[in-house]
Order: C-alpha cells, then structure tokens, then sequence
C-alpha cells in the first residue's frame, strides 16, 4: 500500500465517510464491486477509494477511551440513519488546539490508537464527528481489531 492510496492529506484536511458494518466483506464487495471502489485496506479498517474519496468501513463496537460512552451499532432500522463524518487531518495537535479554541468541544485530547491519532466531537445538532492523523498506519501498523470481535 502506497502513502496516495490512504486518506492521509500531507497539509490541510480532506474528508472521508465512516460506515458501521455488519459484514464487512458484503460491505467491501458493494463499494469495490457494485460501485467500482477500489479496495485500499481489506480490512481493520477496510477502507475502498471511490471517485475523490474514500469510504472507511468496520463493525461495530463499544466505547473506545478517545470516545467514551459512545457505541458504535450498524442501522437497525432503515429508515434510522447511523453513521459519522470522519475528517483526516496532516496535524491533529494544531487542528485540535485550533478547533477548541474556536469552541469546539472534544470528547477527548487526541490519543494514539496506532494506526492513527484520533478524537471525536459533535457538531451542535450531537452528530459524531472523527478527526484522525495517520501515523502508524502509514508504516503498516494497524489498529486493534473492534471491541468484542476477537
């Protein structure tokens, strides 16, 4: 995997879409297959390029220290939406310090997941929103799998 293949900006943001699966490999297969996605990360997270952005997919899971109290549960109902916009950042230190200084109100500091440094906010209405820096996940280090899959 090439650095151009991942969503990882060298400056500024760019944004991608986070989907809460329950099958991954259905999931992939829609993205990649159906809508001619193409597959960059199979998987922890998978993570399928399609057109000038990315989709990044896994199962759910519960609470994680850089967002707690908050599970993470793929739709259950149709017409209820569950998902989160998942912005990737070059410097999540300056966004963050950046971002709270204008007011906005994080769940956590960034914390080191591995593959990444991330936190989360809500924007005013409580959407979720993710703000990651790839690090680890640049040189191979991936992510823990989900809670409670292995």
């Amino acid at each position: 995997m090439r650095r151009d293949e991942l969503p990882a900006p060298e400056a500024g943001l760019l944004m991608t879409h986070f989907l809460t699966v329950a099958d991954v490999a259905r999931s992939r297969a829609f993205y990649a297959d159906l809508l001619g996605g193409e597959v960059v990360l199979e998987e922890n997270p998978c993570i399928v390029r399609l057109a000038n952005g990315w989709i990044i997919m896994n199962p759910g899971g519960g609470p994680t220290p850089d967002k707690p109290g908050v599970t993470l549960t793929p739709p259950a109902d149709p017409a209820t939406a569950h998902s989160f916009l998942n912005l990737r950042v070059a410097d999540i230190a300056a966004c963050h310090r950046e971002w709270s200084a204008k007011g906005a109100r994080f769940l956590t500091p960034p914390l080191d997941r591995k593959a990444e440094l991330r936190c989360y906010l809500r924007d005013p209405d409580g959407y979720l929103i993710e703000v990651g820096q790839a690090t680890g996940m640049l040189s191979g280090v991936l992510a823990d799998p989900p809670a409670g899959t292995g």
